[in-house]
Formats: C-alpha cells, sequence, structure tokens
C-alpha cells in the first residue's frame, strides 16, 4: 500500500465489486464443506423429563422433617452419586451405550464422554429437569427414563438415612447426656447429705430455730426468776412458821411399853431422807426418769405410813408426855406444805437451768450451721448451675429426639416430600444435533470474514496508482495525460490464467483454513 493512501467507501466498494469472484468463491466454499461436513455428522437425539418436588402431605407445623437441605443442594449431592462413574458404568453395560467408543476408548472416557451427555437443571423451585442425548431416539428416551427413577429412588434413600442418622446421633447425645445427668445428681445429693442442715436453702429455718430457741431461752430464765423469787418467800415463811413463840412438843421418848413411838420417829426420819434424796436426782434427771418415779412412789407410802402413825400416836403415848397442841399441828403442816412447796420449786428450777442448757446448746449447733452457709454457698451454686444446663440440654435434646423420631417415621411411610415425574420421558421425533442451518451459515461467514481477510492483505501488498487523485496525494505532482492499458491477445490470455490460478490457490487455501479450524473448534467431533 502506498504511504498516505486513504480509501473512500467508494472506493472500499469498488475493490470488493472488483474482486467479487474471490468473496462468492470463498462463500460458497466454505458453506458447501460447512454443509458437506454437518452432513456426515450422525444424529443425535435428546430426550428429556420433568421432576415435580412435592412438599411433604402433614404440615410443618405439626411435623418438622430433619432433612432441610435446599432442592439445588439436594440436586448436587444426587447428581454427583447418580453421576458416579459406578452407576453409569452400569448404565452403560446394561443398556449397551456407545459401542464403538468402548471398543477404542477406556471405560474412564466413554464414563465422562456419558456425564457430558446428561443434564440435570433446576427449572423453578419447585422442579428440575433431566436430559440425555444419545443417536438412537429409544435409547435417549429409555436412559432418560431411568435416570429419573434413580433420582427418585435416591432422593427418598437419601431422605430416609438422613432421617433415620439423625434420629441415631439425637438417641447417642440423649443417652449421654441423661448419664451426666444422673452422675450430677448423685453429685448434688451426696453435698446435700454430707452439708445437711448447712445448706443456703436451710439457712432460713435456722435463724428461725435460733430466734426460737432464744426465745425460749428468755421466757426460762424469766421463769427461773419468778421461781427464785417464790422460793425466798417460801424458805422465809419457813423461817416464821418454825420462830413462831407457840409451843413445841417435846421429842418423843421411845419406851419398852410403847413400840409405835420408836417407829414414828425412824419412818419420819426415812421420809425427810427420801425427800431430800428426791430433790438431789431432780437436779440430775428428768421427772420421768424410772428412779425418780420409783423415789416418789417411797415417798408417797412413808407419808402414808407417818399419817397412820401420827393417827395412832395419842392412844399409846406415854404418861408423862406433854400433849401437842392444835396450833402447833397447825404450823407443823404449814411448815411441811412450805417445805414441799420449796421442794417442788427446786426441781423445777433445775429442769429449767437444764432446758436453758439444752437450748444454749442448740443456739451454738444452730449457729454454727449459719455460719457454715456462706462456705457451701458458693459450691451449690456451682452444682445447681451445672445441673440446670445439664437439664436444659436433655430436655432440648429429648424433645428433639421424639421429633426426629416422628420425622423418621415420616421418611418410611413416604408422606414427607417427594420427587414426582411431572412430564415423562417422549420418543425424539428430530435430531436435537447437529444444527446443520448453523453450521452452513457458519462456515459461509467464516469464508467470507477470510476472503475479506485476504482482499485487505492483496490491498496492502498492492503499489498500483489508480487514479490522478491517488496521484496528487501520493506524488503531489499534476498530471498531464491519462492514458489506458493496450493489451493484446497474449496478455489478455496471462491474465486469465492468472487470475483463475489465484482463484484456484484462494478456494483451496480457504477450505483449509476452514477444515483446520472446524477441526480445532469440535465440529467434526462425529467424524473422528
Amino acid at each position: 500500500m502506498l504511504p498516505g493512501r486513504k480509501y473512500t467507501p467508494e472506493e472500499m466498494f469498488g475493490i470488493l465489486w472488483q474482486r467479487k469472484w474471490l468473496l462468492l468463491a470463498s462463500l460458497l466454499a466454505f458453506g458447501a464443506a460447512a454443509y458437506g461436513i454437518s452432513k456426515r455428522m450422525p444424529n443425535e437425539y435428546k430426550s428429556e423429563t420433568s421432576v415435580l418436588v412435592i412438599p411433604q402431605r402433614i404440615p410443618e407445623s405439626y411435623v418438622r422433617s430433619t432433612v432441610t437441605m435446599r432442592i439445588e443442594d439436594r440436586l448436587r449431592s444426587i447428581s454427583q452419586e447418580i453421576l458416579s462413574r459406578t452407576r453409569l458404568e452400569k448404565i452403560i453395560n446394561e443398556f449397551n451405550l456407545y459401542p464403538d467408543r468402548r471398543k477404542v476408548k477406556p471405560m474412564e472416557a466413554v464414563v465422562e464422554e456419558m456425564r457430558s451427555d446428561v443434564l440435570v437443571e433446576t427449572v423453578k423451585d419447585d422442579a428440575f429437569r433431566i436430559a440425555f442425548t444419545a443417536r438412537d431416539p429409544r435409547t435417549a428416551m429409555i436412559v432418560t427414563d431411568r435416570l429419573a427413577s434413580m433420582f427418585i429412588d435416591e432422593n427418598t434413600r437419601d431422605r430416609t438415612v438422613m432421617a433415620e442418622g439423625t434420629n441415631a446421633f439425637l438417641e447417642s447425645q440423649l443417652e449421654d447426656a441423661r448419664r451426666r445427668l444422673v452422675e450430677h445428681e448423685k453429685k448434688l445429693e451426696e453435698f446435700r447429705r454430707r452439708n445437711s442442715g448447712e445448706l443456703p436453702s436451710q439457712l432460713q429455718t435456722n435463724l428461725q430455730v435460733i430466734q426460737g430457741a432464744q426465745s425460749q431461752i428468755l421466757t426460762l430464765n424469766e421463769s427461773i426468776n419468778r421461781d427464785r423469787d417464790r422460793l425466798l418467800l417460801l424458805e422465809k415463811s419457813i423461817s416464821d412458821a418454825l420462830a413462831s413463840d407457840a409451843p413445841v412438843p417435846a421429842p418423843l421418848e421411845p419406851s419398852s411399853s410403847d413400840p409405835n413411838s420408836f417407829g414414828e420417829g425412824r419412818t419420819v426420819d426415812q421420809l425427810e431422807k427420801a425427800r431430800n434424796d428426791l430433790g438431789a436426782m431432780l437436779t440430775r434427771l428428768k421427772p420421768g426418769h424410772p428412779d425418780v418415779v420409783a423415789k416418789k412412789r417411797v415417798i408417797t407410802e412413808l407419808e402414808f405410813k407417818v399419817q397412820q402413825e401420827a393417827s395412832a400416836a395419842p392412844n399409846g403415848q406415854a404418861p408423862n408426855a406433854k400433849p401437842v397442841t392444835t396450833a402447833e399441828l397447825i404450823r407443823q403442816g404449814r411448815a411441811r406444805q412450805f417445805q414441799a412447796e420449796v421442794e417442788k420449786l427446786n426441781r423445777q428450777i433445775a429442769s429449767k437451768e437444764a432446758d436453758a442448757v439444752r437450748l444454749r446448746q442448740q443456739v451454738a449447733e444452730y449457729q454454727k450451721r449459719v455460719e457454715a452457709v456462706p462456705g457451701h454457698e458458693s459450691e451449690q451454686t456451682d452444682l445447681m448451675r451445672d445441673y440446670e444446663t445439664l437439664q436444659k440440654t436433655y430436655s432440648s435434646l429429648l424433645a428433639k429426639k421424639e421429633d426426629s423420631k416422628i420425622s423418621a417415621n415420616l421418611e418410611r411411610q413416604q408422606v414427607s416430600e417427594q420427587f414426582k415425574i411431572l412430564d415423562p420421558a417422549r420418543l425424539p421425533q428430530r435430531p436435537s444435533s447437529p444444527d446443520r442451518v448453523r453450521i452452513t451459515a457458519f462456515g459461509a461467514a467464516f469464508g467470507l470474514a477470510l476472503a475479506a481477510a485476504l482482499i485487505g492483505f492483496l490491498e496492502y501488498r498492492d503499489m498500483t496508482l489508480r487514479s490522478e487523485d491517488e496521484i496528487l496525494r501520493t506524488l503531489t505532482l499534476p498530471v498531464l495525460a491519462a492514458i489506458p492499458i493496450v493489451t493484446g491477445v497474449l496478455d489478455r490470455r496471462r491474465q486469465r490464467q492468472i487470475r483463475i490460478a489465484s482463484l484456484a490457490f484462494s478456494v483451496l487455501a480457504t477450505i483449509g483454513i476452514a477444515a483446520a479450524t472446524l477441526w480445532r473448534l469440535g465440529v467434526l467431533k462425529g467424524l473422528r
């Protein structure tokens, strides 16, 4: 191409028109070659079926399924299982697929080719499509039906396995949670047994016991003080009664003629001694003690005996004895009455003091329990927190286990989400490939593009000046005259031969390049 040459649209159209035979030859050559190649390619038929995803028949508000994967994820998982080498090889052998290829290729390559002929894609959220391409239309239909049934069976099996696996996992987790809960309950029971009375939950009870015991001690102290005041009054009354100016009877002399006089004095001494012994026993023993009861019985018998001896004394009294006056008898009776009250008060005071000591010991014991509560509170808090956590975990797992069990039954009875064939596979009436019109159009378009590129290359190599304007633009010299080319018969024949040879070469080169390109693009796949 000459430097500075510029082409106008008219010039470009003129160049194409000048090379029109090259364009036409390339178009026809590539179009015919593509059509011929497409005619030699074998027909392939595609059969497809639509599968509908049916939701579970029982509302999810009543029974919730444990299989929660999306349909895309489930299809991807099922497709990997169905399109595995084992499954596809079984189908290839069962339906005798790809017999020619199995003779020259290993089974892995044949399986990979079949995998590329299978198409699985989702149509909507609740449906997907399965398609298979084969050279025989009936084979395409049968294999498509088989693949659809395999997808349905695999989905049912996978859902059942997943539900039962979930159920088994939850059962093992529930058993482990139950074991840990029982062990923790034993720890908690041992803690309560070991620290009985010192638990934080018993703090209020212990404080109430202490408060009640302190109130009883206060009441006992007040009662003891009142009894002691009464005791002082009784002792003063006894002193007043014994210090009276009334004549006191002289002690009776025992005589050989009156044996009762000696016996009465001895009985009175025994009675006094028994009463003193009873007072001493009450300071150590409770009123219901057997020894105390026996001593009281002895005192009662002695008192009765003294009364009998006193009633028999006037008849057997010695002549020289001084009679006892009525006032003296009254004073003695009052003194004995006061003495009995004194002894009774002493016994009451001793009993109340013993009760006060017992209550103080009880207060001290419960005070120790109250003081020990803070030391056990943190340990009990940790135990109770762990126990509540384990109990919640166990309850949650138990509820999930029941739901999983129901879900597994749902899958076994096949009332959960299922796959159903919506449109069964049909026998293809026309081949799905090759698209001969498209291949021919592609070949013709490629021929035009290649011819245009060749024309551009020829124009780039052409250094000819064809018009006055090109001379002016290129040489910047004025044109004096334009003389046309004068050719003879030999020149025209030579030009015609050159033109025919160039055209033939261009056509052959175009066909070669087109064949190589189609081979590289895989269009000639069916011819290999």
